[in-house]
């Protein structure tokens, strides 16, 4: 008996045309870290009270699919993932802003070695978080939420596209600007960035079927922290002044190629702790929130390279 490893899986995903119907025909090969991706049910126990105190009556409830997968960044590999976070398209020119209309995804996970395949269906990604830091990969995570899943002994998809197979971005090529992109406004202080988009996805059941029709969400509420070595008192007067500012992070291929650009256009900082935590340098921990910009019609943009 053969028990399925780790290093033989892998993930490959599927564009729907809407929540309930499946990905049809090809799906891309998804390069991941980490996943936990996973059907779960509610459970309905009987309340009825029996002299031998054992219980008669446990049924299963409302489904759901939730899980994560956590991967290197790079491009090209993960734009179905993004447009379903930004509940948008990548236009034209290669920017994408947060937009109203939900991108629903098929996501198969294989055991190769045995031969099993569970396919998640109505995924989307309920939350999104970025993790930018020296000696490390560009680290992410996609919180996703979806519909069901099915188990099979055969594939369900098409035939799997193999990754374009680009290297990841690390944070040594790249750049960082803070309260403008003009010369003059890249920061080199910065230690790390971490920030994060929310949609709250949440499935909402009706009576007859134990599955839900549809997914609900909120805003999407982008917040993240900033450190940077302390220096002078630039970045923490804007705390407390409560002067906005705006944060551009570009990353990009070892040799500065293949760009993705983050455009946070309106930030506020909501604290700054100046931390004595050993004789080393001090630091600054700067959080903040990113807010409707008119100018850019978004709290987030993305570019990416082609």
């Amino acid at each position: 008996m053969a028990f399925a490893q780790g290093s033989r899986s892998s993930l490959s995903i599927g564009v729907q045309s809407d929540f309930t119907t499946v990905a049809t025909g090809n799906y891309n090969n998804l390069p991941f870290k980490t996943h936990s991706l996973t059907l779960s049910k509610e459970r309905l126990e009987g309340q009825d009270i029996q002299s031998d105190r054992m219980p008669r009556v446990d049924r299963h409830g409302n489904k759901s699919v939730s899980g994560s997968v956590e991967v290197d960044m790079r491009m090209a590999s993960y734009d179905s993932l993004l447009e379903s976070l930004m509940l948008s398209s990548f236009a034209t020119d290669d920017t994408i802003t947060v937009g109203t209309t939900p991108k629903y995804l098929s996501i198969e996970d294989a055991a190769n070695d045995i031969s099993q395949f569970r396919l998640f269906s109505g995924l989307v990604v309920s939350s999104g978080s970025f993790s930018i830091a020296p000696n490390q990969m560009i680290q992410t995570t996609f919180d996703m939420i979806g519909r069901t899943m099915a188990q099979s002994g055969s594939s369900s998809g098409g035939t799997i596209v193999a990754d374009p197979g680009n290297a990841p971005f690390d944070s040594y090529n790249g750049s960082i600007f803070e309260g403008g992109v003009a010369s003059g406004d890249e920061i080199a202080t910065v230690t790390s960035i971490d920030f994060s988009v929310t949609n709250s996805f949440a499935p909402t059941f009706v009576v007859g079927s134990d599955i839900a029709p549809q997914l609900e969400y909120g805003r999407a509420v982008i917040e993240g922290t900033m450190t940077v070595y302390y220096e002078d008192a630039a970045l923490i007067n804007k705390f407390i002044n409560e002067t906005e500012s705006s944060i551009q992070v570009s990353v990009a291929e070892p040799g500065g190629s293949n760009p993705y650009t983050f455009l946070l256009p309106r930030v506020k900082y909501n604290g700054a702790e100046v931390p004595v935590a050993n004789p080393q340098s001090r630091t600054v921990q700067l959080p903040f929130v990113s807010l409707y910009d008119s100018t850019e019609g978004t709290n987030l943009k993305i570019t990416r390279s082609t």
